[in-house]
């Protein structure tokens, strides 16, 4: 079997917007969102609103973030979103209240068909739950839920969703650590009172 890209066909999938609307998002994130140029985040989220996005107050965003669509992101409150982050949203991503995707990191929400000789694309949501932390430049992989105040650690790859209050390190990303002490303090009074 050969690969053949010339018969990639992607007809199926719809990035949820007419061509104006796209065009204008792409000068848009060019100038404004993926550039040094607007470095207040105030103005970012306004701009967000207007192509549609869901976000919620005291949002931060950094300059030279590049967001595929914004017409299919949701960040909640005081969620920080760091330099040179890549939000491949071709599906919707969301991120929770307080979470926190660092510098460098990438969701990637989009992938092709290996086995498939013509390439098919694929595409699954990513979400990013309540006070979790996307270390700096991790990646996060087509379909993963990050679970509430979990971590994937620096230059991590989370190809599976993560656990709830657990440390990822590594590639593939495997659990570490309870990321509160408090947590393991607890866990450790519970097992004595047992």
């Amino acid at each position: 079997m050969r690969v053949d890209l010339s018969k990639f066909d992607n007809s199926h999938y719809s990035p949820g917007a007419g061509a104006l609307k796209r065009v204008a998002w792409y000068f848009c994130n060019a100038i404004l969102f993926d550039s040094w140029w607007l470095p207040m985040s105030a103005p970012k989220r306004t701009l967000l609103r207007w192509f549609g996005a869901r976000i919620a107050r005291g949002v931060v965003i950094k300059p030279k973030v590049n967001i595929k669509y914004p017409w299919r992101l949701a960040v909640g409150e005081h969620a920080w979103i760091g330099e040179s982050v890549w939000i491949d949203n071709l599906v919707q991503v969301d991120i929770g209240a307080h979470a926190c995707v660092s510098q460098g990191a990438r969701l990637l929400t989009g992938n092709h068909d290996y086995r498939d000789p013509h390439f098919g694309l694929l595409t699954k949501p990513i979400c990013i739950e309540e006070g979790a932390w996307v270390g700096a430049y991790a990646s996060v992989a087509p379909g993963v839920t990050i679970r509430r105040y979990s971590v994937v650690s620096l230059g991590s790859i989370a190809m599976t969703d993560t656990e709830e209050g657990w440390v990822y390190r590594g590639s593939p990303a495997e659990k570490l650590r309870r990321r509160f002490l408090e947590q393991d303090a607890a866990t450790e009074c519970e097992q004595v009172a047992a």
